[in-house]
Parts: structure tokens; sequence; C-alpha cells
């Protein structure tokens, strides 16, 4: 007896599927933030015992674009077999990349290191992609606050996190192993358990429910650019109506199997509002490293040894604090309000953090507002953008266009976490907080720019 895969699925049972869904991210969420936030938390000081202070950087920055990286194959595997097995891969990539670390650290072997630095950034990944995962069986209306929600339990994790390193330290030095290496064990432990919960509870699928919801919704016109058919095909006549990306066919089959990053610069070239999704979430990361990675300096050219670690703790939680808090009233607003003004919101923030923080000078309370500015500025660009995205794309591909966005805004914040650097010797802190204030330009100008009639906009 066969099953008929495009059977309507009864609208009832999608609530309790979606509050099911909800809690178990919101709880895994939380183990994956310890995980991530326990190894960045000594990551650099690792770093600079086992390969030198100069390329301590180096190691945190491998672990940005090894997250980016891993979006690649995550959401190929997320669009042949759904979110559950591309979360856990997620997850095991990074507790692979701890593991190495801590074998990095028993033999000092440096290139060790940075791999395991990589793979680490899979935890990252497994991160960003479970906010996705909380819209897929969203209602349109709410799903600004269902994706802040699961952004908002990254929080709990990431406070946490720190207060756990000496301990995991101290536990793990019965074992032998290096001093620091402890903090990247416990990362392990942390991923591996969060993939388990992920592969035995997320189930039914909230991507494969969405996608089966869609097929049953019938047939609906895709516009042309959104996926370029394989060599061979036969296109249909023009005006012709395309069966919605995501139907049981072979033919979406095979397109899912296909699917990658390619295919999704197709699909958000020829979508407006996928576009300002996308440089929403891309711009407002870049502002955002560029000027926290440098706070740090900035403060130390102000405070002696004694008291600039105690000082860039609180600067630094404050900032955290702007990012995270607040982010499910972001989210209300997000759906109350509208996507793209909420991301101009954002962008105003933004601009305010730095003013604010590039004309502080050496006031350290003043910088400090800055600095949550700078964090609800983030917070704003980021629920709205990747709810917007979302919105934007069909179900089939959106696995493909939401790692495309990761990818964009991993490699983003990465170079603007590199270059800031250089700003910073070569030119100062309010300089740097200029320029960051000049690359949001581009996105004022997408936001405000008029949807073309008949565009896809908010919601496809």
């Amino acid at each position: 007896m066969t099953t008929d895969l495009t059977a309507p699925v009864a609208a009832p049972d999608v609530a309790p599927i979606q509050r099911r869904t909800l809690r178990l991210l919101f709880g895994t969420q939380i183990i994956g933030g310890i995980g991530v936030t326990i190894g960045i938390a000594v990551g650099a000081l690792l770093a600079a015992r086992v390969a030198g202070t100069a390329v301590a950087g180096l190691a945190q920055s491998a672990a940005v674009v090894g997250g980016a990286l891993l979006a690649v194959p995550i959401t190929r595997i997320m669009n042949g077999h759904g979110r559950r097995p591309g979360l856990a891969v997620a997850y095991l990539a990074g507790a692979v990349g701890a593991v190495l670390v801590v074998l990095a650290t028993v033999t000092r072997f440096v290139p060790l290191l940075f791999l395991g630095m990589l793979f680490f950034g899979g935890g990252t990944a497994a991160n960003l992609q479970a906010r996705y995962a909380a819209v897929d069986l969203a209602e349109p209306a709410r799903r600004g606050r269902q994706l802040s929600l699961i952004v908002w339990a990254t929080t709990i994790g990431a406070v946490a996190a720190p207060n756990f390193a000496a301990l995991a330290d101290h536990t793990t030095s019965g074992w032998g192993l290096p001093p620091l290496a402890g903090p990247f064990a416990f990362s392990a432990a942390a991923f591996v358990l969060a993939a388990g919960v992920l592969l035995a509870l997320l189930r039914p699928d909230p991507l494969l429910t969405a996608r089966r919801l869609a097929a049953a919704d019938g047939p609906v016109a895709i516009p042309a650019p959104a996926v370029t058919p394989p060599a061979g095909a036969v296109t249909p006549p023009a005006g012709a109506v395309t069966p919605l990306a995501g139907a049981v066919t072979p033919s979406a089959r095979t397109a899912r199997r296909g699917a990658g990053m390619r295919a999704a610069w197709q699909v958000v070239r020829g979508r407006p509002a996928a576009r300002l999704g996308i440089a929403a979430v891309a711009v407002g990361h870049v502002v955002m490293v560029a000027v926290m990675s440098m706070t740090p300096v900035r403060l130390g050219e102000s405070h002696g040894d004694a008291d600039v670690l105690r000082v860039v703790g609180i600067v630094l939680s404050l900032h955290i604090a702007g990012m995270y808090a607040l982010s499910p009233l972001v989210g209300w607003l997000t759906d109350r309000l509208g996507r793209r003004a909420v991301i101009l919101t954002g962008v105003g923030l933004l601009l305010a953090a730095c003013a604010v923080a590039g004309t502080a000078g050496h006031h350290t309370p003043r910088l400090s507002i800055g600095l949550v500015l700078l964090g609800l500025g983030w917070s704003g660009t980021m629920v709205a953008g990747s709810t917007l995205l979302s919105d934007s794309v069909p179900a089939a591909v959106r696995p493909s266009v939401q790692g495309f966005s990761d990818l964009v805004m991993g490699l983003a914040g990465a170079g603007a976490a590199a270059v800031s650097g250089f700003v910073m010797r070569a030119a100062g802190y309010p300089v740097l907080t200029l320029l960051a204030a000049i690359a949001v330009v581009p996105l004022v100008a997408l936001a405000l720019r008029a949807v073309p009639a008949g565009a896809p906009d908010e919601e496809d």
C-alpha cells in the first residue's frame, strides 16, 4: 500500500507540531549556545598558547569562516532530507572540530588547531539555521515573533557558558588535558547532545511538513527567474502555471537535490524582497562586527592592564544584551509594523551607535551606550531581515536561500573583522565607526526602493 504524500494535511494538526518544534529548538539552542560560547570564551587564549599571539585572531576568524562555509553542505542536506538531519550534521561537525582543537592543544600542532576551529564553526551554523526551522510552519503573521524567540534562546546559553569555562577546565585537568582544553571538551559533549536530541525528537520534520502543505495547496505561479530548469528540460509555454516548488513529483525531487548556492542566487536575483532580506542581515552583521571587534582595543587605550579586562567584560555584556535580550520585542514589532519598517529602524539604531561610539572618545559610559545601540540595531536587521527572507521564497528553495544568506553574512562578518584591525591601526576608532556608518547607505537605498508591480515582496 502506497502513501499519497500530496494529500492535504489537516490544518489543526499544524499548530501542535509547531509548538513542539519551537519547544525543542528552544532547548537545543540553549545547549548549542553553551557549546559555542564556552569554547569561544577561551579560544583566543588557547590559540595564543599553541600558535602564538600573532595568529590568535586568525584562529578565531577560522571559526567564523568555517560556520559560513559549512552552511553550503548543510543546506544541501536540508534540501534533500529536511531540517532534522541538517541541524544534526552541523552540530556533529562542531563536535568534531572541538575534539580536533583538544588534540591540537595536546600535540601543539598548529594546522590541526586551525582545522579544528573551522569545523567548530558548525555549532554556530546550526544555531543560525535553527531560526529558520522555527518559521517553516509558522503562520505568516507570527513568523517574526517565533523566529526571534529562537534567537533569544541562544542568549541563555551564551550568557551562562563563560561562567562554566573555569569549571570545565578544572574538571578536565584531572584527565591529563592541558589548560584551556577542557572547555572545548565540554563543547564537543554539548554539540553531541544537541544533535542526539534533534535526531530523536524533531519529528515530523518541519520543512518536509511545510512542503507537503504547500503541495496540497495546488499549483501556484512562480516567477521565471526563481529556478533554472536542468539542461534538456521542456520549458512550459509563456503564461503557463508551474506547480509550486515543493510538490512531491520527480521533477521537484530533482530540483531539490540540485538546489545549491547558484540556484539560491537565481531565486534571490528575481525577488526584490529576498535581496533586501539578505542585505539587511549581511550589512547589519558587518557594521556590528567591525565596531564591536575593535571596541576592546579602544578601551585598552584608556584603561590599564589592571582593570581593562573587567571593563571590556562589562561593555561587551551590555552589547550582547542589546543583541539578544529584546529580540522577542523586535520580533513582535516585525509582525506588527512590517519587515521593512523594522529593518529601517535597525539601520537608524546602527547609525546612532556609530555616532555615539565614534564621538565617545575615552568616555566609557558613552561608549557603552553606543555598544548597546549597536546590539539593538543588529537585532532589528537580523530578525526582520531573516523573517522577510523566509516570507519571500517558496518552501522548496527556502533552505538554499537561507543557507546562501548565512554564507554571505558569515563571510562578510569575517571580512569586516579582518579589515577593521587595519583601519583601527591606520586611522583610529572614530574613522572606523564613520566607515561602518557609510556601509549602511546601500541598505537604506534598497529598503526605500519601490517594489515593482507584481514582484514578490513580503509573502509568496
